[in-house]
């Protein structure tokens, strides 16, 4: 059996319109009285201001639900990328494009939802999602090295980012494909595009030189950040400069 368009087509849409259903939302507005996650704001450490959550996924549910919720979320987020996924490497084994392209679409979807005017989240789970169909191991091995690398490096940025950079070089060592190598670079590229309101945000607060506040903020209003924070306190070193 060869690549078909039209398979394609529908893969990629069936992919994008699941990966588009917002569990945060749904969740979040069934556990907490009906209320909208995108307008949870947080506050900016030592400045009296608050913030307006600019990401909606798990992280933004886990600041009203708590790390439990949370997960709930990150759990779902993950299984609405993974099942057409797994669903196209049963149906079409040995035509991976198929399994490629239904994870980037649910990673699409996710970060760019249709349901609610394309605002989404940033797609650590609806990456997860894909990549424990198109490589379990990868699950596994890429978020504690990235990690590791980052207290080694003591950035937290670096600790909470560099599992996807370590991905690109990590497909090519376990596939020797370039086809694999590309979804790599094209997860990373739906990654930084997703960001750019973070990245307004931040540099907004660095203009103003409250960007370590900003920082703060990010990491303390959730479970995930709390953790990286007490991590970063075991390797000694802090988030704000010495």
């Amino acid at each position: 059996m060869s690549y078909n368009l039209g398979i394609a087509l529908l893969v990629a849409i069936l992919s994008y319109l699941l990966g588009a259903i917002s569990f945060a939302r749904l969740i979040t507005r069934r556990f907490s009285s009906g209320k909208d996650v995108a307008q949870i704001e947080v506050p900016v450490p030592g400045t009296g201001e608050k913030m307006q959550v600019t990401s909606i996924g798990a992280n933004a549910a886990s600041i009203e639900l708590g790390a439990q919720g949370g997960m709930l979320v990150g759990l779902l987020d993950i299984l609405k990328v993974a099942i057409p996924s797994l669903a196209c490497k049963l149906i079409f084994p040995n035509l991976p494009y198929y399994t490629l392209l239904a994870g980037l679409a649910g990673m699409a979807g996710h970060n760019w939802p249709i349901y609610y005017r394309f605002h989404g989240g940033v797609g650590f789970s609806a990456a997860m999602g894909s990549l424990l169909v198109v490589d379990w191991l990868a699950v596994i091995v890429l978020p504690i090295s990235g990690t590791l690398f980052g207290m080694l490096v003591r950035n937290l940025v670096v600790a909470s980012l560099s599992w996807l950079w370590l991905l690109i070089p990590w497909m090519w060592f376990r596939t020797q494909d370039w086809v694999y190598v590309i979804y790599a670079v094209a997860l990373n590229i739906l990654f930084i595009l997703a960001m750019i309101p973070e990245a307004k945000m931040a540099i907004h607060y660095w203009k103003e030189g409250k960007l370590h506040e900003y920082g703060e903020s990010v990491l303390l209003s959730t479970p995930m950040g709390r953790g990286m924070v007490k991590m970063a306190s075991y390797f000694k070193f802090s988030i704000r400069p010495e």
